[in-house]
């Protein structure tokens, strides 16, 4: 079993006129989610948002803090952050000068 995990730092925006990965927010990735920030419904579409950006299964993202804040930490299980990062940059347009 691959035992990687990655810690992102978010700042979501709720209640956008879609979901989105926007680019860099300081050391945060900045997110756009539909869903109103209501019952956990943006929480969970910002969580179905990164499962579907990162090409992982739901299971393999949790939200482990700011549940109830636009600053968020996710843990994202069963990858390295050089990969997650490549696939938010790739997600919000951002071009990486190596």
């Amino acid at each position: 079993m691959d035992r990687s995990t990655t810690r992102l730092s978010l700042r979501v925006s709720p209640g956008a006129s879609r979901s989105a990965v926007v680019g860099r927010h300081g050391d945060s990735w900045k997110l756009r989610v539909a869903a109103a920030p209501e019952r956990g419904r943006a929480n969970h579409a910002l969580l179905d948002l990164l499962a579907e950006t990162l090409h992982i299964p739901r299971a393999h993202v949790e939200l482990v803090s700011g549940g109830a804040a636009r600053d968020k930490v996710v843990v994202v299980h069963g990858m390295e952050p050089a990969q997650a990062d490549q696939l938010l940059e790739a997600a919000a347009g951002v071009r990486t000068v190596v």
